[in-house]
């Protein structure tokens, strides 16, 4: 085991020194480097080169920005003018989030080209598909982020008094909300409220921008060396009866562009009836847990019988898994769990139920728990050949 988390720590190391926000040259590198560290271990993997935006702080920002104005001008009594910017900025802003169409950096923002890379390995022949799922792209830091918010959170036991993160990006589209309701109704106090969220998310959104990309060891380098762990594996003992795709996807930190692309070009030919997604997210933290739910504004849960299938999995392997966790933010996973398919987000948390360093400059491999890693890993791995066995 030992020499296992040498080599998984080696390559994490060597993927956190590489500056990868999304859909940068730096995360054309990262994709490159996994794809040699592919051909190393003897499996070919190809990158799919994608269009993309690389920001959610742009859309964000500016549907922010039109909140802002609108509730201006419903203060003025401009209410019609106010009314429209307010919804037209609650609208981009919903909109951006995953799953959605994402209409407003699609038509009006710059594009750029993200990078998935492809593994395929098991029985090519197979009726069955099992698709892992890892993001080798890194986050932008900022305020929000800072660690000491979760811990002030624990600190007066806000954490413990629920399973569900609080929404925060509820005040970036409650802003133009607002502000819409607020000149269209005449009510003032209304309208100021939105304007200070509006200005508050807008500021929130220019640190997020203006700051570099975090190491990303946590999140989510460690899903991206449990794909190379995988692969491992399975070219030593291939697993029957089963097609096995791994899949890192560029842009996760973008609002998961490079899943939506993935799935656009591919969900075509992976029957629902018989693919199963498992989205490895940030498995660095003290705690493996599967995620009972997600969702950016509206919660979704995760297939029943899916949850079941690995939670049944981890109890038969003497895994813990953390229980009951759902969180108002989004993974890969969400793409394909609303495209129709049997999907499980596999993540970690800290005691206070939070991913641990996320988003912050300490996420470096050196604050990364390697047995929890090499649970997922132990877990993904009997989930694949037990799918490829029997079925759900």
């Amino acid at each position: 085991m030992a020499e296992e988390v040498n080599w998984l720590r080696e390559r994490l190391e060597e993927l956190e020194r590489i500056e990868r926000p999304s859909a940068s040259d730096g995360e054309r590198q990262a994709a490159e480097w996994l794809v040699a560290q592919f051909a190393e271990l003897g499996a070919e993997a190809r990158i799919e080169a994608e269009d993309a935006h690389g920001t959610y702080w742009w859309p964000l920002g500016i549907g922010a920005a039109l909140g802002a104005l609108g509730a201006i001008a419903g203060l003025r009594g401009r209410r019609l003018l106010g009314t429209l910017l307010g919804a037209l900025g609650a609208a981009g802003i919903a909109d951006d989030f995953p799953p959605g169409k994402r209409r407003l950096r699609r038509l009006l923002l710059p594009r750029r080209t993200t990078y998935n890379v492809v593994c395929e390995l098991g029985d090519p022949e197979a009726e069955r598909t099992v698709v892992l799922i890892s993001h080798h792209d890194a986050a932008h830091s900022g305020l929000v982020f800072h660690p000491a918010i979760p811990e002030l959170a624990a600190r007066y036991g806000l954490t413990e008094k629920t399973d569900t993160s609080p929404p925060l990006m509820a005040p970036v589209v409650g802003g133009p909300l607002l502000a819409a309701l607020g000149a269209a109704t005449g009510r003032k106090l209304l309208s100021k409220i939105g304007l200070v969220l509006g200005l508050g998310s807008v500021a929130a959104m220019t640190d997020i921008g203006v700051r570099k990309s975090v190491p990303g060891a946590n999140d989510n380098g460690t899903a991206v060396v449990a794909l190379l762990a995988l692969a491992q594996r399975f070219l030593a003992e291939p697993p029957q009866g089963i097609r096995v795709i791994l899949l890192s996807t560029g842009s996760e930190e973008s609002f998961s562009e490079g899943i939506k692309a993935f799935g656009e070009r591919h969900f075509d030919s992976l029957p629902r009836e018989s693919t199963f997604f498992l989205c490895l997210e940030t498995l660095g933290a003290t705690h493996l847990l599967a995620l009972k739910g997600e969702g950016f504004l509206k919660m979704r849960d995760y297939p029943p019988r899916a949850l079941a299938f690995v939670e049944g999995l981890a109890e038969e392997l003497d895994i813990w898994l953390y229980p009951n966790l759902r969180t108002y933010n989004g993974t890969d996973a969400l793409e394909s769990r609303v495209a129709g398919y049997e999907t499980v987000a596999l993540c970690s948390c800290t005691d206070h139920k939070q991913p641990g360093r996320y988003h912050w400059p300490n996420d470096t491999a050196e604050n990364v728990n390697f047995d929890t890693l090499q649970r997922a890993i132990t877990l993904s791995d009997a989930a694949v050949r037990r799918l490829g066995k029997s079925w759900l």
